[in-house]
């Protein structure tokens, strides 16, 4: 249980807890049982004994005269001073010393082999092990979570109530301890009061008394902190200290991993202790109450973010629906392009279009924001880009007359980075503008970075200008470009190697570039770090 979740509970609950004493006018009971596992010193990995380590050491002891031992059974039986090596760092669970006999010599084993070598070989036999126990805890955990990714089922027509199952779990943990009586109290939202939730034995009509104020609970609040408070006669503990009119009694937490929930009482009508399987099983059952709780608050979540799941799916394929799929005729030039956003929708977008002067016009978007919200931003602005597009103009022009409307149609908070290019298809020259971050190069035998200055990003203020640019693409070069997050997530050095990448790849097609280019991305990108992304290329072929 996370103490860190406790500290924020009302100052009076940290007075309380320091306690830590239930008042006894005899004998105080045992309710404090800490319960610590002692260490494992035999030769095992991830926790678990391997047999055949047991004929490892039994070999290495006859080829070498020396022990294979836990560094915590040599510290513990053994001479340090006699220990000719440790392998590996004495930390880990699989380190191990070498522990020479005493009667064996200072400076030889028994065969006159060098301690040395002897020490050498341990270590490796103990890198071997640390791989070993690496890979068997690594399958302990993907166990772990394929268990954990099993699809949650929704509750049937005949499926019994959550109050039902709840009782079920109760009785049965009732009847297995020989208790009368099981209830589990909820802290409220507060963290101040203790409400009956559940229970098995009590009346119905516990339900309809008043929560328990938690500052005069000092066994719950003992509870809460993680211990398992045990009251072995109730007459010989102050008034309050159990809830309900039993003798015996004892109280475990019920919590999540990260908060406490509340506490499970288990009473008996007469004086008796509770052993440690007792206690153990009733934490078991304290366990699967949160179980419970906790699945049907995922339930109930699932249900309600269905429909918006639905919405955002629906969405998503609009907003991937309004990128080109199809690529112009143009003779000598090839076109090619891929968004890809971190979420199911995102603020990226790229574009390309024919204009009646015969011109390419081509786009890469970026709006900020995360989901929805770079979504919508995304879709008004390519919406005003290719409206403006419709009218003669040129590259600052567009870009000029996009922030414009940008700029008024939000309350000021719509913020993008767009690259704007227009190409002559016959001569390859190009004409670019850049408004916000972005990168962009012509690439063939050698790499051409475009000049894009990071101008003010688009909806900044009304009166932005925007420089245009010439450059040519000659034939069997390309013209590769980046929104801001397809180059922000790569990891730190990679930049060169990605530049030598479209170096050595500028001959492909367009649609092979871009392939390889995605995947050299994904293989080169901080996992830390999701990005929408969008890579353009446009490529022109030698006739």
């Amino acid at each position: 249980m996370s103490i860190a979740a406790i500290t924020r509970m009302p100052s009076l609950f940290c007075e309380v807890v320091q306690r830590k004493v239930i008042p006894m006018r005899s004998q105080l009971p045992d309710y404090l049982r800490l319960h610590v596992e002692g260490g494992n010193t035999e030769l095992s990995v991830g926790g678990c004994p391997v047999p055949s380590l047991d004929s490892l050491r039994a070999d290495f002891y006859r080829a070498t005269g020396c022990h294979l031992q836990a560094v915590s059974e040599l510290e513990e039986n053994g001479d340090p001073r006699s220990a000719v090596a440790c392998s590996v760092a004495s930390n880990d669970s699989s380190a191990r010393f070498l522990r020479r006999d005493a009667a064996q010599g200072a400076s030889h084993g028994p065969h006159g082999q060098d301690p040395r070598r002897i020490g050498a070989l341990a270590e490796a036999i103990a890198h071997v092990l640390q791989h070993l126990q690496q890979t068997q805890e690594a399958l302990r955990q993907r166990e772990a979570e394929l268990a954990a990714s099993v699809p949650m089922t929704f509750p049937t027509r005949g499926e019994p109530h959550l109050a039902d199952r709840l009782e079920a779990v109760l009785r049965a943990a009732g009847e297995a301890l020989g208790c009368q009586a099981v209830a589990a109290y909820l802290l409220d939202e507060d963290t101040r009061r203790l409400k009956l939730r559940v229970c098995w034995g009590l009346p119905a009509t516990r339900f309809l008394e008043p929560p328990r104020p938690l500052q005069n609970a000092a066994a719950d609040l003992e509870a809460l902190v993680g211990h398992t408070v045990v009251i072995r006669d109730s007459l010989l503990a102050s008034d309050g200290e159990v809830p309900e009119e039993f003798r015996s009694a004892v109280c475990v937490p019920i919590s999540s991993p990260t908060l406490p929930l509340g506490t499970l009482w288990a009473f008996c009508q007469q004086t008796r202790p509770f052993s440690q399987g007792e206690t153990q099983l009733l934490e078991i059952v304290a366990g699967r109450l949160a179980a419970e709780f906790e699945r049907e608050i995922l339930l109930r979540e699932n249900l309600q973010t269905r429909p918006l799941q639905r919405q955002l799916d629906y969405a998503a394929q609009r907003q991937n629906g309004r990128c080109p799929q199809i690529t112009p005729l143009l003779h000598g030039w090839q076109l090619a392009a891929a968004t890809d956003q971190a979420g199911p929708v995102g603020g990226d977008f790229h574009d390309w279009f024919v204009l009646p002067s015969g011109q390419l016009g081509i786009a890469v978007g970026d709006a900020q924001g995360k989901l929805i919200e770079a979504s919508l931003t995304a879709a008004a602005l390519h919406t005003a880009l290719r409206a403006h597009a419709n009218y003669r103009h040129t590259v600052s022009q567009l870009l000029v007359r996009v922030n414009e409307t940008l700029w008024s149609a939000s309350a000021g908070d719509q913020f993008a980075s767009l690259f704007y290019a227009l190409i002559d298809p016959d001569s390859g020259r190009l004409k670019y503008a850049a408004a916000g971050p972005a990168e962009a190069w012509v690439v063939g035998e050698q790499l051409r970075p475009l000049n894009c200055e990071e101008e003010l990003p688009l909806g900044t203020q009304p009166e932005a200008e925007y420089r245009q640019r010439v450059e040519r693409i000659e034939p069997s070069e390309a013209l590769v470009v980046f929104s801001e997050g397809g180059l922000r997530a790569l990891k730190p050095g990679q930049r060169r190697d990605l530049y030598r990448h479209l170096r050595q790849h500028y001959q492909l097609t367009a649609e092979e570039l871009v392939r390889r280019t995605q995947a050299f991305l994904a293989q080169h990108t901080r996992e830390d770090r999701h990005e929408d992304r969008t890579l353009l290329v446009a490529k022109r072929r030698v006739c």
